[in-house]
């Protein structure tokens, strides 16, 4: 059975006479009639029958033509969105932790496009999200971090989950605080100096430390708030002289000038540690033109200007 054929019988039932059908159809009617003839031979049943009024379907017919109606009814609206003037939007959509350098690129690539023309979104989400995202493809590329003490198990969620990560760049802890808080023109911060102040972090759908988005988050800080959205952690760090941990690349384009980042000095109990920011994708998935742009605007950013950095030797 065709979209052709379908066409044909539907268009007979439509005119009810052969002759109207070839005429709307710009066919001579020895070819329908040989369709339907074939439509029939292929179905075992008899569709049409001559009357005194014309092309009339036989009950079975009348069955038949109501399945193939919406079968053809479906095909119609995926042509018009699909087709040349349709109005199916490409999608391009991103999940990543609250990295405001994620974003950052996001709004860079999407300026190059026509809003009309996307269905976009950029996800700021918890980890497992933005694993499960990639891999069911609700998302075509995450952005995360690994380290030492969150690879092996993020690994084993990334196998489960078909999704490969790639590194962008390397960094240690970082204190990221106002700068009008009191450790702000430190050359250095150590935990004993962070104790008086609450240490902020962004809550996880499942409490495991491994999801935390915080490095050094195995550690034990006596004041703990937990926030869902990088606004209100940049609020809260104004309002209560909060910090958090950090690679220290944040976007003051998007966070604003009034903050910056602080090397963490380790102590024996408080080792620093290297984190390994990347994004992850589909494991043999192509990227789009628009994944692949997005990649490099994060690449291009992190390497000019626009960041907050706090670097240190690894």
């Amino acid at each position: 059975m065709t979209l052709q054929q379908v066409l044909y019988a539907l268009t007979i039932e439509e005119c009810g006479s052969m002759n109207k059908a070839a005429e709307k159809l710009f066919i001579v009617q020895p070819t329908l009639s040989s369709a339907i003839q074939e439509l029939e031979n292929e179905t075992g049943i008899k569709i049409f029958v001559r009357t005194s009024k014309g092309i009339t379907p036989t009950p079975e017919g009348k069955a038949f033509l109501n399945d193939i109606q919406n079968l053809y009814r479906h095909y119609t609206l995926v042509k018009q969105k699909y087709g040349d003037d349709g109005n199916y939007r490409r999608k391009f959509g991103v999940s990543a932790q609250h990295y405001s350098f994620a974003v950052k690129a996001f709004v860079e690539t999407a300026k190059r496009y026509d809003m009309k023309q996307f269905d976009f979104a950029v996800r700021e989400t918890g980890t497992l999200n933005v694993i499960t995202d990639v891999g069911s493809l609700k998302s075509e590329i995450g952005v995360l971090f690994i380290s030492p003490r969150n690879e092996k198990p993020l690994r084993k969620l990334m196998t489960q989950y078909e999704v490969e990560f790639h590194p962008l760049v390397k960094g240690r802890a970082c204190v990221y605080l106002w700068g009008g808080h009191p450790l702000a023109k430190e050359p250095s911060i150590g935990i004993e100096q962070l104790e008086p102040y609450p240490c902020l972090s962004f809550e996880q759908d499942e409490d495991d430390y491994y999801l935390a988005e915080e490095i050094l988050s195995e550690n034990v800080y006596p004041q703990t708030i937990r926030v869902r959205d990088r606004s209100t952690m940049l609020n809260l760090m104004v309002g209560l002289n909060g910090y958090t941990l950090c690679s220290g690349i944040i976007s003051s384009d998007l966070n604003g000038e009034g903050f910056t980042v602080i090397p963490f000095r380790e102590d024996t109990e408080n080792p620093n540690s290297v984190m390994e920011i990347g994004y992850i994708t589909k494991k043999n998935s192509p990227l789009s033109q628009m994944g692949e742009e997005y990649i490099e605007e994060m690449r291009r950013y992190m390497s000019a200007g626009g960041i907050i950095a706090c670097t240190q030797p690894e």
